[in-house]
């Protein structure tokens, strides 16, 4: 005969067995919903002139986040950067969990002297990205002309990385369904 106090102690252990496994699965689906964008580019990536809560990757995050987007944005921007650095550091800033990359080659090429590499570079970043699955956005220089820019009239305002982060939202909303 099997005692009460035996059959507690069991109906205990299985109610925590059952409890840690609710709270496993639901850690596991958590993780498996996680996704990272990443921001790879130069100024106007990184949000030369602004916090980096003002820059676009920032905005785009918070934009996400209020659709139900489970997501972190890595803001890759550095300044002066070219697409040849870009390159160089793409496998280092990509995560296991990236799914969609926004390229913004920026004009840094022609000032720098190395314009000619700039689409070879490019279609090299686009060819590595599909290797591994994972979506281009383009953020082409012409996506910045008609935004607020600060006084050197390269680099955005606040106000103008909002504007360009609700400019990116759809696009990247459409590769993260994809």
């Amino acid at each position: 005969m099997t005692s009460p106090a035996f059959i507690r102690r069991n109906i205990r252990r299985l109610s925590l067995g059952i409890v840690a496994t609710v709270l496993a699965v639901g850690v596991w689906s958590d993780l498996a919903l996680a996704t990272t964008v990443v921001a790879l580019g130069a100024s106007n990536t990184y949000g030369k002139g602004v916090a980096r809560s003002e820059a676009y990757p920032a905005r785009l995050q918070a934009l996400l986040e209020a659709k139900g987007q489970q997501v972190t944005v890595i803001n890759a921007g550095i300044n002066g950067d070219t697409t040849q650095g870009m390159l160089s550091r793409l496998d280092g800033v990509l995560t296991s969990d990236t799914r969609v990359v926004i390229l913004q080659p920026g004009g840094n090429d022609a000032r720098k002297g190395v314009g000619d590499t700039t689409q070879a570079n490019v279609e090299e970043i686009k060819r590595r990205l599909a290797a591994r699955s994972i979506r281009v956005v383009m953020l082409p220089n012409r996506m910045l002309g008609p935004l607020p820019h600060q006084a050197d009239g390269q680099h955005l305002t606040p106000e103008g990385y909002a504007g360009l982060a609700a400019q990116l939202l759809a696009p990247v909303l459409a590769a993260l369904k994809n």
